[in-house]
């Protein structure tokens, strides 16, 4: 159904949903334990990514495991995320290289790689069914300016880190991509898209084929040590667990207070276009990447798989926000990289929470004796699921548990307690930062 109205009540269409895109079509949950055991050898505290590759790797060593998740499996970022899989490690060699020293920068970039690899991999031994396409990634300039430093750092991962990248110039953009909005940008081959619902729900399935039990609608409260192991208290009762991993990222409460001082939960936002002509998409895309761009607020956007809608998302708002509101701005957004759009309506929008750190790095390690893997700015469907593997290895003991990432110091700041009260004003001063740069762009061209 197209809509020729710019007006607010015209974006949406007649069904409009609130709830993520992925899930249409996706059965419903199975039937999950209700009643908690009194102990177990592990217990990992989130069901997303993180949680349901550890919980693979321990049921499968033998370790009996609960998952245990405030929402219903998988309610997080791991089925509301856009489905783009990168190389996930964002600092580059040389910012990383002046913290760490050059060789542990490029052992921690390289795990970027790692991960990416990896979990092409997992999905075909476990033969999950979820579009896994290394299609690739455009990533637009926003300005000329950054354009000269995409095209910079491209040559930089060719030659020094062994990176696919080519440079597209202004000129061949729409070759890529059906807009005049930037100045170029950077093509990277092997990045790939994924459905991430049914990813999560083949994880799912491996983990509880595997023996681990799996319950939902269970928040963990708190986390007391004892002799032996830790007893693990929630809504309904307590469990003792000799081994506890934390996989709450975005989600990360106060029942962890050490690692939600780490953590900044930051909301993603994201529309789905209803279905479009199928020559529009393929004058859009046409070649089916993924993209992204240079902008401090980025905006990520593709097609559904099918390639019958576009799906478009970003950060919208300078405080948390409904989807009915933030639902609008992005179409705004869209529609202006995009003005064809214009004449279509909205029919999903939705959000999720990830997780930044204070050093744009993921973090997993052991503190105070209980596992975690969590922070992965915005770039987790790979990096999540492999330090998630990570992190079950490390609990079996195993030597090829050990990642780069590990003994990182795990930064806070003075007074941050969980809660972001600094991220509206930053969020609010870059958003007009990269209006204004993307404006006097565009005057000057």
């Amino acid at each position: 159904m197209t809509g020729s109205s710019g007006r607010q009540s015209d974006l949406w269409t007649a069904d409009w949903s609130g709830r993520s895109y992925w899930l249409d079509g996706v059965p419903e949950l199975p039937q999950t334990p209700q009643t908690l055991p009194e102990s177990v050898d592990v217990v990992i505290v989130g069901s997303g990514y993180t949680g349901m590759n550890a919980a693979i790797e321990t049921a499968r060593g033998g370790r009996s495991t609960l998952v245990l998740d405030a929402e219903a499996p998988g309610w997080g970022c791991s089925t509301r995320n856009g489905g783009q899989i990168s190389t996930s490690v964002k600092p580059s060699q040389g910012k990383l290289a002046a913290r760490v020293g050059p060789a542990r920068a490029r052992e921690i970039r390289k795990e970027g790689e790692t991960a990416l690899n990896w979990i092409e991999t997992r999905i075909a031994e476990e033969k999950i069914d979820c579009g896994f396409h290394r299609c690739g990634r455009f990533h637009g300039a926003h300005t000329p300016k950054s354009y000269e430093t995409l095209a910079r750092d491209a040559e930089h991962l060719t030659g020094s880190e062994g990176i696919e990248a080519h440079v597209v110039t202004k000129a061949d953009q729409t070759a890529e991509l059906g807009t005049a909005a930037y100045h170029g940008g950077v093509v990277f081959p092997r990045h790939a898209g994924v459905d991430p619902a049914r990813y999560h729900r083949g994880l799912m399935d491996a983990a509880t084929t595997a023996g681990a039990q799996v319950i939902g609608h269970c928040a963990v409260t708190g986390l007391d040590h004892v002799s032996g192991g830790v007893d693990v208290m929630t809504a309904r009762g307590t469990v003792r667990a000799r081994d506890v991993i934390v996989a709450t990222n975005g989600y990360t409460t106060g029942a962890t207070p050490w690692h939600q001082r780490r953590v900044i939960p930051i909301g993603s936002y994201i529309i789905a276009t209803e279905p479009l002509p199928a020559d529009l998409v393929d004058r859009l895309f046409p070649t089916g990447r993924i993209a992204s761009d240079t902008r401090k607020v980025v905006y990520y956007y593709r097609t559904s798989p099918d390639r019958r809608r576009i799906l478009f998302g970003g950060r919208v708002s300078a405080n948390e926000t409904d989807p009915q509101i933030s639902g609008p701005r992005l179409y705004h957004d869209m529609c202006t990289l995009f003005p064809e759009l214009r004449d279509y309506r909205i029919s999903h929008s939705w959000m999720g929470t990830v997780a930044y750190t204070f050093d744009e790095l993921a973090h997993t390690g052991t503190h105070d004796g209980v596992h975690y893997a969590m922070g992965y700015c915005g770039s987790g469907v790979s990096m999540a699921s492999y330090l998630g593997m990570r992190a079950g290895q490390k609990v079996l003991g195993l030597p090829e548990g050990r990642t780069a990432f590990d003994d990182l110091p795990f930064p806070t700041r003075p007074l941050y307690t969980g809660r972001p009260w600094f991220l509206p004003p930053v969020v609010a001063w870059y958003r007009w930062r990269d209006r204004m740069q993307y404006e006097r762009a565009q005057h000057s061209a």
